[in-house]
């Protein structure tokens, strides 16, 4: 998994938005988090609690973007259904969480198998990867990415 101080794979991503960001020069901050599926618990509430912030980042001249696996169709339900306005990038082909290194080996109830690692980056205008929360535990999360935004 990338860490502080590497700077994030030459990849342009495309977000629901339909903007077009690219992540090794992005312009601006971006906070760019991982997460596992749509419509799941945890997940859900991370993607209401980014989009209930998201002025906030934007105030600090920040952007937000959330990445899963699931395709762009999913994505859009998964926005209709919990009223998101956080921008989502379908990572279908793996490039993005390949590069970032948060697919990875997982283990549930005793079974491994392949998933997304919950996972933040905050990067700075030109890319490089300023803060990393490898693990993240959702409840209050995105406080402490937005105190990390404000500190830059």
């Amino acid at each position: 998994m990338l860490e502080e101080g590497d700077k994030a794979p030459a990849i342009k991503v495309t977000t629901t938005a339909g903007n077009d960001i690219r992540l090794d020069a992005p312009g601006a901050p971006l906070v760019v988090y991982f997460y596992p599926k749509d419509m799941t618990p945890g997940c859900t509430t991370e993607a209401i609690d980014f989009s209930e912030h998201l002025a906030e980042f934007e105030a600090e001249g920040a952007r937000v973007i959330g990445v899963s696996r699931d395709s762009e169709e999913r994505h859009e339900k998964f926005i209709a259904k919990h009223d998101l306005t956080v921008p989502l990038v379908s990572d279908e082909d793996g490039k993005v969480s390949d590069g970032f290194g948060t697919w990875g080996e997982k283990q549930m109830y005793g079974k491994k198998f392949m998933g997304m690692h919950r996972a933040t980056f905050l990067l700075d205008r030109n890319g490089k990867i300023v803060r990393a929360w490898p693990k993240v535990r959702v409840k209050g999360h995105v406080e402490e990415v937005l105190d990390a935004v404000k500190a830059l």
